[in-house]
Protein backbone atom coordinates (compact mmCIF):
# COMPACT_ATOMS: atom_id res chain seq x y z
CA UNK A 1 0.00 0.00 0.00
CA UNK A 2 2.39 2.54 -1.27
CA UNK A 3 2.57 5.31 -4.40
CA UNK A 4 6.22 4.34 -5.09
CA UNK A 5 8.89 1.62 -4.28
CA UNK A 6 12.71 2.23 -4.14
CA UNK A 7 14.68 1.08 -6.88
CA UNK A 8 17.69 2.44 -5.92
CA UNK A 9 19.51 5.59 -4.53
CA UNK A 10 17.88 8.18 -6.90
CA UNK A 11 15.10 5.82 -9.12
CA UNK A 12 10.95 4.87 -7.84
CA UNK A 13 8.57 2.82 -8.97
CA UNK A 14 5.29 4.42 -9.70
CA UNK A 15 3.03 1.69 -8.25
CA UNK A 16 -0.48 0.98 -9.82
CA UNK A 17 -1.94 2.84 -6.97
CA UNK A 18 -0.38 6.13 -8.52
CA UNK A 19 -2.29 5.80 -11.66
CA UNK A 20 -5.02 8.34 -13.50
CA UNK A 21 -6.82 10.51 -13.96
CA UNK A 22 -6.89 11.83 -17.29
CA UNK A 23 -5.35 8.29 -18.56
CA UNK A 24 -5.00 5.13 -16.73
CA UNK A 25 -1.57 4.44 -17.78
CA UNK A 26 -0.37 7.98 -16.79
CA UNK A 27 0.95 8.61 -13.37
CA UNK A 28 -1.88 10.84 -11.69
CA UNK A 29 1.11 13.86 -10.18
CA UNK A 30 0.30 13.97 -6.82
CA UNK A 31 2.10 11.20 -5.17
CA UNK A 32 5.50 12.28 -7.32
CA UNK A 33 5.09 16.11 -5.98
CA UNK A 34 5.41 14.39 -2.21
CA UNK A 35 8.04 12.06 -3.37
CA UNK A 36 10.35 15.30 -4.51
CA UNK A 37 9.61 16.96 -1.25
CA UNK A 38 11.01 13.58 0.70
CA UNK A 39 14.23 14.51 -1.31
CA UNK A 40 14.79 17.45 -0.80
CA UNK A 41 14.26 16.60 2.70
CA UNK A 42 16.38 14.34 3.03
CA UNK A 43 19.61 15.57 0.87
CA UNK A 44 18.56 18.62 3.50
CA UNK A 45 18.98 16.40 6.13
CA UNK A 46 22.35 14.79 4.99
CA UNK A 47 24.16 17.97 4.23
CA UNK A 48 23.54 19.16 7.65
CA UNK A 49 21.20 20.09 10.68
CA UNK A 50 20.85 24.22 10.45
CA UNK A 51 17.30 23.16 10.73
CA UNK A 52 15.87 25.33 7.30
CA UNK A 53 11.67 24.31 7.18
CA UNK A 54 10.37 24.47 3.81
CA UNK A 55 8.67 28.04 2.97
CA UNK A 56 7.76 27.29 -0.48
CA UNK A 57 7.16 24.61 -3.18
CA UNK A 58 6.90 25.48 -6.67
CA UNK A 59 6.43 22.72 -9.01
CA UNK A 60 6.16 23.19 -13.07
CA UNK A 61 4.82 19.75 -14.77
CA UNK A 62 6.69 19.30 -18.01
CA UNK A 63 4.68 16.59 -19.27
CA UNK A 64 2.96 13.62 -18.34
CA UNK A 65 4.77 10.58 -16.76
CA UNK A 66 4.07 6.97 -17.20
CA UNK A 67 3.48 4.32 -14.47
CA UNK A 68 7.24 3.25 -14.52
CA UNK A 69 10.67 3.83 -12.75
CA UNK A 70 11.62 7.39 -12.14
CA UNK A 71 14.80 9.20 -12.29
CA UNK A 72 15.33 11.65 -9.30
CA UNK A 73 18.32 13.98 -8.72
CA UNK A 74 18.65 16.98 -6.15
CA UNK A 75 21.01 19.97 -6.67
CA UNK A 76 21.32 23.41 -4.16
CA UNK A 77 20.86 26.47 -6.31
CA UNK A 78 21.57 29.33 -3.84
CA UNK A 79 23.03 27.52 -0.06
CA UNK A 80 22.92 29.51 3.18
CA UNK A 81 21.98 29.23 6.74
CA UNK A 82 19.34 31.18 6.86
CA UNK A 83 17.62 30.83 3.65
CA UNK A 84 18.36 28.38 0.83
CA UNK A 85 16.92 27.05 -2.47
CA UNK A 86 17.03 23.47 -3.75
CA UNK A 87 15.88 22.14 -7.10
CA UNK A 88 14.46 18.76 -7.50
CA UNK A 89 13.80 16.62 -10.84
CA UNK A 90 11.74 14.17 -11.66
CA UNK A 91 12.64 12.36 -14.91
CA UNK A 92 11.51 9.53 -17.22
CA UNK A 93 13.73 7.85 -19.66
CA UNK A 94 15.65 10.89 -19.91
CA UNK A 95 12.76 13.28 -20.06
CA UNK A 96 11.92 15.73 -17.37
CA UNK A 97 8.43 15.70 -16.51
CA UNK A 98 8.29 17.50 -13.19
CA UNK A 99 10.69 19.91 -11.96
CA UNK A 100 10.58 21.48 -8.08
CA UNK A 101 11.93 24.37 -6.77
CA UNK A 102 11.82 24.56 -2.94
CA UNK A 103 12.55 27.58 -0.66
CA UNK A 104 13.48 26.56 2.74
CA UNK A 105 14.22 29.24 5.52
CA UNK A 106 15.27 29.41 8.76
CA UNK A 107 12.46 28.43 11.56
CA UNK A 108 11.73 31.51 14.44
CA UNK A 109 10.10 31.48 17.46
CA UNK A 110 7.00 33.62 16.32
CA UNK A 111 4.44 31.79 18.37
CA UNK A 112 3.17 34.69 20.08
CA UNK A 113 2.53 36.96 16.68
CA UNK A 114 0.99 34.12 15.00
CA UNK A 115 -2.37 34.80 13.04
CA UNK A 116 -4.99 34.35 10.01
CA UNK A 117 -7.09 36.27 8.02
CA UNK A 118 -8.41 32.59 6.43
CA UNK A 119 -11.66 31.44 8.21
CA UNK A 120 -11.57 28.09 9.68
CA UNK A 121 -13.07 24.83 8.26
CA UNK A 122 -15.48 22.61 9.75
CA UNK A 123 -13.66 19.15 10.55
CA UNK A 124 -14.02 16.52 8.62
CA UNK A 125 -16.47 14.45 10.61
CA UNK A 126 -18.97 17.09 10.47
CA UNK A 127 -19.04 16.93 6.30
CA UNK A 128 -20.14 14.25 4.18
CA UNK A 129 -17.82 11.49 3.02
CA UNK A 130 -17.97 11.89 -1.18
CA UNK A 131 -16.82 9.55 -3.50
CA UNK A 132 -14.56 10.98 -5.99
CA UNK A 133 -14.82 8.39 -8.18
CA UNK A 134 -17.79 9.37 -9.47
CA UNK A 135 -15.85 11.77 -11.40
CA UNK A 136 -12.61 10.72 -11.87
CA UNK A 137 -10.97 6.84 -12.51
CA UNK A 138 -7.72 5.67 -11.66
CA UNK A 139 -6.33 4.25 -8.66
CA UNK A 140 -4.60 7.55 -7.20
CA UNK A 141 -8.18 8.63 -6.88
CA UNK A 142 -9.48 5.29 -5.71
CA UNK A 143 -6.66 5.99 -2.90
CA UNK A 144 -8.19 8.39 -1.24
CA UNK A 145 -11.23 9.19 1.34
CA UNK A 146 -12.69 12.87 1.05
CA UNK A 147 -16.02 14.70 2.98
CA UNK A 148 -16.74 17.76 1.17
CA UNK A 149 -19.07 20.17 1.29
CA UNK A 150 -19.88 21.72 -1.94
CA UNK A 151 -21.26 25.38 -2.14
CA UNK A 152 -21.66 25.02 -5.89
CA UNK A 153 -19.47 23.25 -9.08
CA UNK A 154 -16.09 25.13 -8.87
CA UNK A 155 -16.39 26.31 -4.90
CA UNK A 156 -16.09 23.85 -2.29
CA UNK A 157 -14.70 23.21 1.49
CA UNK A 158 -13.03 19.57 1.96
CA UNK A 159 -10.92 16.93 3.83
CA UNK A 160 -8.78 14.43 2.20
CA UNK A 161 -6.71 11.58 3.69
CA UNK A 162 -5.25 8.05 2.11
CA UNK A 163 -4.24 5.30 3.81
CA UNK A 164 -1.65 4.52 0.72
CA UNK A 165 1.37 6.14 2.18
CA UNK A 166 4.36 7.53 -0.39
CA UNK A 167 6.97 4.91 -0.24
CA UNK A 168 6.87 1.43 0.70
CA UNK A 169 8.77 0.85 3.73
CA UNK A 170 10.71 4.37 4.24
CA UNK A 171 9.48 7.16 6.67
CA UNK A 172 8.85 10.71 5.50
CA UNK A 173 7.84 13.67 6.94
CA UNK A 174 4.46 15.12 7.94
CA UNK A 175 5.11 17.63 5.13
CA UNK A 176 6.14 15.35 2.82
CA UNK A 177 3.12 12.45 2.89
CA UNK A 178 0.71 16.11 2.90
CA UNK A 179 2.84 16.79 -0.20
CA UNK A 180 1.66 13.16 -1.80
CA UNK A 181 -2.25 14.92 -1.73
CA UNK A 182 -1.71 18.26 -2.79
CA UNK A 183 -2.61 18.13 -6.84
CA UNK A 184 -5.82 16.37 -5.99
CA UNK A 185 -6.98 19.95 -5.43
CA UNK A 186 -8.22 20.59 -9.05
CA UNK A 187 -10.47 17.51 -9.45
CA UNK A 188 -12.57 18.11 -6.24
CA UNK A 189 -15.43 20.65 -7.05
CA UNK A 190 -15.22 20.70 -10.83
CA UNK A 191 -16.74 23.50 -12.77
CA UNK A 192 -17.42 20.96 -16.35
CA UNK A 193 -17.14 17.59 -16.88
CA UNK A 194 -13.48 16.05 -17.53
CA UNK A 195 -15.73 13.99 -20.10
CA UNK A 196 -16.47 17.34 -21.83
CA UNK A 197 -13.90 19.45 -21.46
CA UNK A 198 -9.48 19.03 -20.29
CA UNK A 199 -8.21 21.21 -17.32
CA UNK A 200 -5.12 19.82 -16.55
CA UNK A 201 -2.57 21.42 -14.29
CA UNK A 202 0.54 22.54 -15.64
CA UNK A 203 1.64 23.96 -12.68
CA UNK A 204 1.68 24.08 -8.68
CA UNK A 205 2.88 26.41 -5.96
CA UNK A 206 2.15 26.17 -2.63
CA UNK A 207 3.22 28.46 0.17
CA UNK A 208 3.51 27.54 3.45
CA UNK A 209 3.15 29.81 6.67
CA UNK A 210 2.88 26.67 9.36
CA UNK A 211 3.71 23.15 9.87
CA UNK A 212 1.23 20.37 8.44
CA UNK A 213 0.58 17.77 10.68
CA UNK A 214 -2.32 15.06 10.87
CA UNK A 215 -3.69 12.16 8.65
CA UNK A 216 -6.87 14.77 6.93
CA UNK A 217 -5.75 17.46 5.37
CA UNK A 218 -8.25 20.37 4.32
CA UNK A 219 -8.73 22.55 1.22
CA UNK A 220 -11.38 25.50 0.93
CA UNK A 221 -11.07 25.72 -2.56
CA UNK A 222 -12.12 28.11 -5.68
CA UNK A 223 -11.68 27.42 -9.11
CA UNK A 224 -12.18 29.46 -12.23
CA UNK A 225 -12.24 29.55 -15.97
CA UNK A 226 -11.61 32.54 -18.26
CA UNK A 227 -12.86 33.34 -21.67
CA UNK A 228 -9.75 32.16 -23.23
CA UNK A 229 -8.45 29.09 -22.57
CA UNK A 230 -6.88 29.64 -18.82
CA UNK A 231 -7.96 28.70 -15.80
CA UNK A 232 -7.02 28.62 -11.91
CA UNK A 233 -7.64 26.42 -9.23
CA UNK A 234 -6.93 28.36 -5.78
CA UNK A 235 -6.98 26.41 -2.26
CA UNK A 236 -6.36 27.57 1.16
CA UNK A 237 -4.34 24.80 3.15
CA UNK A 238 -5.82 23.15 6.23
CA UNK A 239 -5.14 20.56 8.75
CA UNK A 240 -6.99 19.90 12.21
CA UNK A 241 -5.57 23.72 13.98
CA UNK A 242 -6.35 25.86 11.09
CA UNK A 243 -5.22 27.13 8.40
CA UNK A 244 -1.31 26.46 7.27
CA UNK A 245 -0.70 27.94 3.73
CA UNK A 246 -2.19 27.90 -0.12
CA UNK A 247 -2.37 26.25 -3.16
CA UNK A 248 -2.18 27.68 -6.72
CA UNK A 249 -2.63 26.26 -9.67
CA UNK A 250 -2.61 27.60 -13.25
CA UNK A 251 -5.06 25.22 -15.49
CA UNK A 252 -5.00 24.78 -19.08
CA UNK A 253 -9.08 24.41 -20.56
CA UNK A 254 -10.14 23.15 -24.08
CA UNK A 255 -12.95 21.20 -24.84
CA UNK A 256 -12.46 17.36 -25.87
CA UNK A 257 -12.57 16.65 -29.32
CA UNK A 258 -15.62 14.52 -29.93
CA UNK A 259 -15.60 10.83 -28.98
CA UNK A 260 -12.09 11.06 -27.64
CA UNK A 261 -11.46 8.15 -24.65
CA UNK A 262 -10.45 9.65 -21.78
CA UNK A 263 -9.81 8.24 -18.34
CA UNK A 264 -12.71 10.30 -16.13
CA UNK A 265 -15.20 8.42 -14.49
CA UNK A 266 -18.75 8.49 -15.50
Amino acid sequence: MAYFERVDRSRFRATSHVGGAWKLDEQHIAPALGLLVHLVEADRDARGDDGLVVARLSYDILGTVPVDVVDTDVRVLRPGRTVELVEARLVHRGRPAVLLRAWLTRPYATARLASSGFPPLAPPEEMPPWDPTTVWAGGFIASAEVRRAQQHPGRASYWVRSPVVLLDREPVSALASAARLFDIANGMTVLASPEEVFFPNVDLTVHLFGEISGEWLGFDTTVSFGAGGLGLTSSVLHDRRGPVGTVAQALTVRPRPPGEVGGAGG
